[in-house]
């Protein structure tokens, strides 16, 4: 008989001896904030962290240079256990990575000691570029996830809650193609792009009270002229669309679609458009892995809040991709005062304080318990499999990695 308790508290001893090591880097990650595929930093950081801990790491991994794999066992259930670590432009780590960075690494460093024993393998991946690149799905269609049995994360936020509420995102970028000319001495010779882009952008706020109430669509004007008395020739916006599913995903993309092109059609102007790949999918959380997540997050002093009864947190994340490949959870771990929101100025204080450090911990501890659930808790990976076989056949998981450009899903 496995003494689950016994095995949890060696990777809750090996949390705690790296634990220094750990808030070192979720601090040097904090204080050098780097975008999306420009995370050299963060990436050495963790990987020399990982490595000195005895995994063996390939840096630069599937063919991203800002990302890595850090593995350690040979056979058995392979578990995933993700990291990210890029930031927000102008506000730093306004989202935590830092945090998510350095649990993910002490999660695998704790699991990695027990790995062979239980014959399992953990597998942590440093994934770049989650605000907007999409480095999950671009390593899972190099072959990350091929081998994978589970994958697992924490996200920083004002709660310790079970889920986010990810739902499915594509970028669009339109531009529309005018005539410039005089605005005072010959306006009539002219062919307003901007125009056609502020008709756009009201036939799209016409639309918004005919959609879900779940769904969202956003955008700027990126492009609106060069000078008060030119009519613009060119003008360009940028868009977010996000729905609940995949499939509600492209329907409103045509809606929204539609909208654009009336403005450039009722002002005598051209548009030109592309669907930003990768498109993320929502995300398919695992209940049998949220369980096991539950209660050894309780083994921390935190309680998980179910979200249902909550205003929960809505985004979009690329380990929404994740979980329609391979069973996988995405819960969210309280850092500041549920008041502070993320991507603001005051959470990146939080996520270095000591707040974000005993989020690091507590997340580790979590996890790696966890991972050890599912290589040795009798039937936890098979109950994980199940579940997310049955989501696959109602359709709530896809099996895709991705979601390209304007194929229909």
């Amino acid at each position: 008989m496995v003494d689950l308790d016994a095995l949890k508290d060696r990777t809750d001893r090996a949390v705690a001896d790296h634990a220094d090591q750990l808030l070192e880097a979720s601090h040097a990650i904090h204080a050098r904030p780097e975008l999306g595929f420009e995370e050299h930093h963060a990436h050495d950081v963790l990987a020399d962290l990982l490595e000195a801990a005895g995994l063996a790491v390939t840096r630069g991994a599937y063919g991203l240079p800002t990302a890595f794999e850090a593995v350690a066992g040979t056979g058995g259930p392979r578990i995933a256990v993700m990291c990210e670590y890029d930031a927000l432009p102008g506000i730093g780590h306004a989202c935590g990575h830092n945090i998510i960075g350095t649990a993910g690494a002490g999660a695998g460093i704790a699991a990695a000691a027990l790995a062979e024993e239980l014959g399992g393998t953990v597998v942590v991946l440093g994934t770049p570029a989650e605000e907007g690149g999409g480095g999950k799905i671009l390593m899972a269609e190099q072959g990350a996830l091929d081998a994978v049995d589970a994958a697992l994360m924490v996200h920083p936020a004002g709660m310790d809650l079970a889920r986010f509420g990810a739902i499915a995102i594509q970028q669009l970028e339109v531009t529309y193609h005018g005539r410039a000319a005089h605005a005072a001495a010959a306006p009539q010779a002219g062919r307003n792009a901007l125009d056609a882009a502020v008709l756009g952008y009201v036939n799209v706020a016409a639309l918004r009270q005919h959609i879900r109430p779940d769904e969202r669509i956003h955008g700027i004007f990126t492009e609106a002229g060069t000078a008060a008395n030119v009519v613009p020739a060119r003008a360009a916006a940028t868009w977010y669309v996000r729905s609940p599913t995949v499939r509600g995903l492209q329907k409103l993309k045509g809606r929204v679609l539609a909208c654009l092109e009336a403005g450039a059609a009722a002002s005598g102007c051209t548009m030109e458009h592309r669907w930003i790949d990768p498109a993320f999918a929502d995300m398919v959380d695992n209940d049998p892995m949220i369980e096991l997540y539950r209660e050894n997050l309780e083994r921390t002093g935190r309680r998980l809040v179910d979200p249902s009864s909550l205003q929960g947190i809505v985004g979009s994340t690329d380990m929404g991709n994740v979980s329609h490949v391979v069973p996988a959870i995405h819960p969210m771990i309280a850092v500041s005062p549920p008041s502070v929101a993320i991507h603001t100025e005051d959470f990146v204080r939080f996520a270095a304080g000591p707040e974000g450090d005993r989020a690091v911990l507590d997340g580790a501890r979590a996890m790696a318990a966890t991972v050890v659930d599912l290589w040795a808790r009798p039937g936890a990976l098979e109950a994980a499999r199940e579940a997310f076989t049955e989501a696959r056949s109602v359709g709530r998981a896809t099996g895709r990695p991705t979601v390209g450009g304007d194929a229909e899903g």
